[in-house]
């Protein structure tokens, strides 16, 4: 397979977690995987073993092989959150599934230790939104469909983030309307216009901050916010991400003050 060179304007880091389930307001991170590329086409990978200071739920054990015994001595998040902080924050971000998982996670779990990850700014290049748009499937299929390899050691963090960087450069080589550059793959592999990172709140088309769930799914927020602030209260208290949470809050606040 011929490798197109992707034209970057700063590195990006291709990441994977393996986690304690799919909460993202309540679940832990069990293992990071971290494919940084940088605009020079050099890679770095960096792989870490996670404490989620929480039980990992048998079920959950059963896909990943992740076990609590193969982490009990491992570091925490807040251990390693200064030196994944250092070498996350100067790049755009890349996944499979990441826009509406990983990011939102990881930015989660760097808020629980008091470390502001801003996403302002930042590209954001989700790989299965691209697969989907193109021809929908899973990360195995992908990675059948477009590298012609069975994907081993599936939910392994390493194995995913590597095969997840090999079926974007995959994808490039097969649809020459796909432009090699994050501005443009960031806009592609985008499919809401999220404001916050869990995509509960998203933009309409008018640029309208509209609640994506629930009883109020499609209405304005400071709308919403206005006619019934319980229901700013009851999400406050609710199982959303502390993302989602800052979100509504200076939505909250836009209203009151408009």
């Amino acid at each position: 397979m011929t490798k197109i060179n992707l034209s970057l304007n700063r590195p990006i880091a291709f990441i994977d977690l393996e986690t304690t389930g799919i909460s993202i307001g309540s679940d832990r991170i069990v293992e990071i995987s971290i494919l940084k590329l940088m605009p020079d086409g050099k890679e770095e990978v960096y792989t870490f073993r996670v404490n989620p200071t929480i039980p990992i739920p048998a079920e959950t054990s059963a896909i990943h092989g992740i076990f609590d015994k193969d982490v009990k001595d491992a570091p925490t998040f807040k251990d390693l959150s200064s030196k994944l902080f250092q070498i996350i924050d100067p790049c755009d971000l890349a996944g499979y599934n990441s826009n509406r998982f990983d990011i939102p996670l990881l930015v989660e779990e760097f808020l629980r230790v008091e470390l502001d990850f801003d996403m302002q700014n930042r590209k954001c290049i989700d790989v299965q939104n691209i697969f989907h748009k193109m021809e929908q499937r899973t990360l195995a299929a992908a990675y059948r469909f477009y590298c012609s390899k069975e994907l081993e050691n599936a939910h392994s963090a390493e194995a995913d983030v590597r095969a997840t960087y090999d079926v974007l450069m995959a994808q490039l080589q097969k649809y020459d309307t796909l432009q090699p550059n994050a501005a443009y793959l960031h806009t592609f592999s985008t499919v809401n216009d999220n404001v916050d990172l869990a995509g509960r709140i998203v933009r309409d088309k008018k640029g309208v901050e509209v609640f994506n769930f629930g009883k109020h799914k499609g209405k304005p927020v400071m709308e919403i916010f206005k006619s019934e602030p319980s229901y700013y209260n009851w999400m406050m208290e609710g199982d959303f991400p502390l993302s989602t949470k800052r979100v509504i809050t200076q939505l909250r606040l836009k209203a009151f003050n408009k």
